[in-house]
């Protein structure tokens, strides 16, 4: 069952789509917390960093570009395919983990910059979607 989840981090809010894959449901009852206990309150939260931008798309600028180094291993549209917002385009093996790449907006897919197989790095280009 693919679940979707809005998290905000540092105030920037993030669209994350899990997959359940197995296991029973757990039902989960928050611990009980004693007036005293929640009577103490939360140190300040420290300045955030701002994050580094990321590198630009070596080719085609509205290219969508990788999130993070890995290596694609299975493309799963085709140039020319119509896509909808959110649906998968490929899969990018990173740290021993499959992550899904999303199509940020509904489109045409008109150009694949990557090839089965291919190690990318963060901020290369992937997929152009007009």
């Amino acid at each position: 069952m693919l679940r979707k989840f809005n998290i905000t981090i540092d105030g920037k809010k993030y669209l994350v789509e899990m997959e359940e894959i197995g296991g029973t449901p757990q039902s989960y009852a928050p611990p009980a917390v004693s007036p005293a206990a929640a009577a103490v309150k939360e140190a300040p939260a420290a300045e955030p960093t701002p994050a580094p931008a990321p590198a630009p798309a070596p080719a085609g600028g509205d290219a969508m570009t990788a999130p993070m180094p890995g290596t694609v291993l299975k493309l799963l549209v085709n140039a020319g395919d119509t896509v909808t917002e959110n649906q998968p385009l490929l899969i990018l093996e990173a740290m021993k983990m499959e992550n899904e790449i999303v199509a940020p907006h509904a489109g045409t897919v008109s150009h694949i910059h990557v090839t089965s197989g291919q190690a990318v790095n963060p901020g290369d280009a992937l997929v152009t979607i007009s």
